[in-house]
């Protein structure tokens, strides 16, 4: 380990905290715009359902992409200078896309832009660095906050904009709320050493290692894929259910983002208890939730309630135990943050990406209950994770 990574770590000042919330919540919305302006960007280039598919396509691979091979580098290189970099690269490509003059050109855009848009994962081990140890859940909670609050306004104004100024706008405006941080990213956000001088590929080639010698990092990201199964099973396949089982337009369905995004208020309290309390409470609490949403979900085929009480469980849910588990894992080697954080949030979007694909299967071939099943006995693994940990850690001398 690094000398540096034994430096007690410096007080995080309200100032700096809330430029790293709005921060965090102008980021986040670059990947998720285009969720609600597909139908907008397939009329003006006059692409099919399946040709338009490859905007998301590309982004979330662009965005997997920069949490394999760029995140990692915060480990290696001054987190500032990784985070003022990729912050005028989003900006730069995010103006592209707004310009973009054919569908294939804005597809590849999408990648750059999802690609460098990952500096918001190096954003969480640099809280996690300055904050003081007892106060790490709730300053982790605050950024996962602002994080889900910009994913809940670009799914909003992603729609409003794009039906009211044109898609491209929302690019544009996206850019020049981002651009009116920079220079107060420039001059407030402190230098952070590094903390390895590991080549680049034994870097990328370290991640392995970690995976296999930390049992807590395992078992903070198995227990994020198993409820990233849940979430993205749900969301790929809410619109056609509702469609096909009640009628509802895509306005509708556009509103159950709302109680789709209900962690927004659990995340901060979930923070303080696991401050108080330790993690495994609080994960083994979020997996129960998940565990209940899907037995919501299964009368959701005769009432519309049951799946916006359901969305709000599974948020809750989802959300309490990644400010837990993404707590844990910045606690646990400094040296090593931003990789631990790689290896997590890969896990997450790999069960996110996972569930869309099951979830899509078992609605075309089973019915809307082969989902909800998915989701129970994913949710079910998840806990049976927590009270294995629990057992190990009563066990423990």
């Amino acid at each position: 380990m690094s000398p540096t990574a034994t430096t007690p770590p410096r007080a995080l000042e309200p100032r700096l905290m809330r430029l790293f919330a709005v921060t965090m919540f102008a980021a986040a919305g670059s990947i998720h715009f285009q969720t609600a302006m597909l139908g907008a960007i397939a009329r003006e280039f006059g692409a099919s359902a399946g040709e338009v598919g490859w905007v998301p396509t590309m982004t979330f691979a662009g965005f997997v992409t920069g949490i394999i091979f760029i995140v990692p580098l915060g480990d290696r290189a001054d987190k500032r200078r990784l985070l003022l970099v990729q912050h005028a690269a989003l900006i730069a490509s995010l103006l592209a896309m707004s310009m973009a003059p054919s569908l294939a050109a804005l597809a590849c855009l999408s990648f750059v832009m999802a690609a460098v848009s990952c500096f918001s994962q190096n954003i969480l081990p640099l809280v996690s660095e300055l904050a003081h140890t007892n106060e790490r859940g709730r300053a982790v909670a605050t950024i996962l906050t602002a994080l889900f609050l910009g994913i809940l306004f670009a799914r909003v104004g992603g729609g409003f904009v794009a039906s009211t100024l044109g898609w491209r706008w929302m690019y544009v405006i996206s850019a020049a709320m981002l651009a009116a941080l920079g220079p107060a990213l420039a001059l407030r956000v402190p230098p952070s050493p590094p903390k390895t001088a590991l080549p680049y590929r034994v870097l990328i080639g370290s991640l392995v290692h970690l995976v296999r010698t930390n049992a807590e990092l395992r078992r903070a990201s198995a227990t994020q894929y198993l409820l990233g199964i849940c979430y993205g099973g749900f969301w790929a396949t809410l619109a056609p259910m509702l469609i096909s089982l009640h009628g509802l337009g895509p306005a509708q369905i556009g509103l159950m983002a709302i109680p789709g995004s209900a962690g927004i208020f659990i995340a901060r309290p979930a923070g303080r208890w696991m401050d108080r309390r330790g993690v495994v409470p609080v994960v083994t609490t979020g997996c129960g939730l998940v565990l209940a949403a899907f037995v919501a979900f299964g009368f959701a085929a005769w009432w519309v309630g049951a799946v916006v009480a359901g969305a709000i469980l599974l948020d809750s849910g989802l959300r309490s135990a990644m400010v837990a588990n993404q707590t844990l894992i910045n606690s646990q080697v400094p040296d090593a943050r931003s990789r631990f954080n790689t290896i997590f949030a890969a896990h997450v979007w790999g069960g996110n990406a996972t569930g869309a694909f099951l979830g899509s299967m078992a609605l075309a071939q089973a019915g809307w209950l082969a989902v909800c099943a998915i989701g129970v006995a994913s949710a079910a693994c998840a806990v049976a994770l927590q009270w294995r940990a629990r057992r190990v850690a009563g066990e423990a001398p």
